[in-house]
């Protein structure tokens, strides 16, 4: 049984109906309404709060009706209700078939992004004749259930309760990926306005970080030139440093996350562009043009580059930025080593700070000033896991400055040692192996004694002037969770490797990772509104872990039995209960019938 409202004469009136199945003329069974209770006009019972039908209906199914007369058929629809239907044996309904229901959160969540009407105006302006926004869908989904290859997606179109495309053809998948990179900036864009409307957006701080992701193919993109040799359009798999180690052509991006730990935007570059280089095209492809407030970005010492910091402050926005010591000034370096001026909040931990003036350049060279806090401090855990890492190498270092005539230099050790070797003794040009004994020459141990010196300290810049250094370094601690959203993209999304191979397929490929991991974001955080967990290994930041959600989402189907009745399967599963719960959607033990399916959909609010 369920509650509806009707109109009667211009008027609206409650009623209570149950659906029933009953044979046609035809011999067939139909689903029909039964009236079971009149229960009066609208404007009677409505208490002029928002929502009052959509409250009234929850109240019903939840037990406890706003009107007191509904209570005798709740109890009896919450408890009573008999269900007969019978199996043949030998009947292919003897056999269980469930599919995944949990897409239809998914699709919840990208309405309310605003992708659905976004998608059907563009299809209906440029005249497709695909199913472009039921392909997209598909991606979505499929990077978050079970992330596969774009073909191997597509044929997950039967996986779910309702089939994402029907009668498609498998190939616009690739015309799809054109049509995502084509009005990628766009798409970002009415993300983002449905966010600053519907959720709040309006981020104090964006953090920004680069990562890179490595293909499957041994060569790498050359570059477009024009008749006198000039780059046209430079190639985007190239080979560089890879964050894994890989030797591969690689893929630089650089992505935008937001206070809440939700992305902004995502750009991709030649894997072979410096960190320092992808943050201005970044922005100005597609931050600068979104609707946000005055932001401090924070990023790590990778874009720690004026050019970079005068670009914020001309759109006047803030940063606050990692610097490194090794690299800074002998008399920033002694300033920050010197004991005078430190706050000691403890034996392990001490800060300190100053406002610098700075003439630096711009991105045309132009001589400016600036004026900057600096924040230095001290943790005795960052210095214990310093040398921890380097551990094998401080010791290796100690026993060649104490023996030299008693090691040989591997090449691996030279690429290692090559910052601490005195540039005058090495001879690039013949490769000349120079003798062991003659190794303490070129080894440089005053700036291994600098290295040492510097293990637990930790220097941050920002154009904020008069905020207290504390919560500097508070707000640069957060850059950790656009570490975490990397692991995600790589590890439970399957981001890399990257079987795509043309730049507009690679740009549509990391935007579908993207508008995933938001939609992962989005479940995470009403999660952790929530404030409680079944487990204890979540992550204070996120609710719940992203492969946590993935494996509760994939426990969410619900099974086809005969008669139109529909069951759910593991509802009782302790984090896909803490997902149902972070959402508000109920769902009663008992079969349900089609309608009550779809309304559990159109129920569903993601954004209170």
């Amino acid at each position: 049984m369920f509650v509806e409202v009707v109109q009667n004469n211009g008027n609206k009136y409650i009623r209570l109906v149950q659906s029933v199945r009953v044979t046609n003329k035809s011999g067939y069974k139909v689903s029909q309404k039964k009236v079971i209770k009149n229960i009066g006009p609208l404007d009677r019972f409505d208490d002029g709060q928002p929502d009052y039908v959509e409250r009234l209906k929850k109240s019903f199914k939840a037990g406890d009706p706003l009107i007191p007369d509904l209570l005798p058929f709740c109890t009896e629809n919450c408890h009573t209700e008999t269900y007969r239907f019978s199996i043949r044996g030998g009947s292919p309904d003897c056999f269980g078939h469930p599919k995944l229901f949990s897409h239809l959160l998914l699709e919840r969540i990208l309405e309310e992004l605003g992708l659905n009407t976004f998608f059907s105006s563009y299809k209906g302006f440029t005249k497709l004749e695909y199913d472009v926004y039921g392909f997209a869908k598909l991606l979505i989904f499929g990077r978050i259930l079970n992330p596969a290859s774009k073909c191997a997606t597509i044929r997950q179109n039967g996986d779910y309760y309702e089939p994402v495309l029907n009668d498609f053809n498998p190939d616009n998948v690739y015309d799809t990926l054109s049509f995502l990179a084509g009005n990628k900036d766009k798409i970002i864009r009415r993300i983002n306005t449905n966010l600053v409307k519907k959720a709040g957006r309006s981020p104090e701080v964006v953090y920004y970080d680069v990562t890179n992701f490595f293909f499957e193919t041994e060569e790498p993109d050359g570059d477009i030139l024009n008749d006198d040799g000039t780059v046209l359009e430079k190639g985007l798999r190239k080979f560089g440093v890879s964050k894994e180690e890989r030797r591969q052509p690689i893929v630089q991006m650089g992505l935008f996350m937001d206070d809440d730990g939700i992305p902004i935007a995502i750009e991709s570059f030649p894997g072979n562009t410096l960190d320092h280089l992808t943050l201005r095209p970044a922005m100005q492809k597609t931050i600068d043009s979104l609707d946000l407030s005055r932001f401090i970005l924070v990023a790590d010492r990778g874009i720690c580059h004026y050019g970079n910091l005068l670009h914020l402050l001309d759109a006047r926005n803030g940063y606050l930025v990692s610097k490194s010591l090794l690299k800074s000034t002998k008399a920033e370096q002694k300033w920050a080593y010197d004991d005078e001026g430190y706050v000691t909040v403890s034996p392990d931990f001490k800060y300190k700070s100053h406002v610098v003036k700075r003439d630096v350049k711009d991105e045309n060279g132009n001589c400016r000033k600036i004026e900057e806090q600096v924040v230095v401090y001290w943790s005795r855990k960052f210095e214990e896991r310093s040398r921890k890492e380097n551990r094998q190498f401080l010791d290796f270092l100690q026993k060649l400055e104490e023996a030299p005539a008693s090691f040989r230099v591997t090449a691996l050790q030279a690429k290692t040692l090559k910052k601490f070797m005195r540039k005058e003794y090495i001879n690039t040009k013949t490769g000349e192996a120079i003798n062991s004994s003659d190794l303490k020459g070129f080894i440089d141990f005053a700036k291994v004694a600098e290295y040492k010196k510097s293990m637990g300290y930790y220097q941050i810049v920002t154009s904020e002037l008069t905020m207290d250094p504390r919560t500097v370094i508070d707000k640069y601690h957060g850059l950790t969770q656009i570490e975490d959203q990397f692991r995600v993209m790589k590890g439970d999304l399957e981001t890399r490797p990257v079987y795509v191979r043309t730049p507009e397929h690679v740009d549509a490929h990391l935007l579908i990772c993207m508008i995933a991991l938001v939609l992962i974001r989005i479940i995470q955080k009403h999660i952790r509104e929530l404030g409680e967990s079944p487990r204890e290994d979540v992550y204070w930041n996120v609710g719940m872990s992203a492969e946590r959600i993935q494996k509760a989402l994939n426990k969410w189907k619900v099974d086809a039995l005969p008669d139109d009745l529909y069951r759910f399967m593991d509802i009782d599963d302790p984090d896909l209960s803490l997902i149902l719960k972070a959402f508000d959607i109920k769902i009663p033990a008992k079969l349900y019938r089609k309608a009550e399916l779809k309304s559990l959909k159109t129920g569903t609010k993601i954004f209170m």
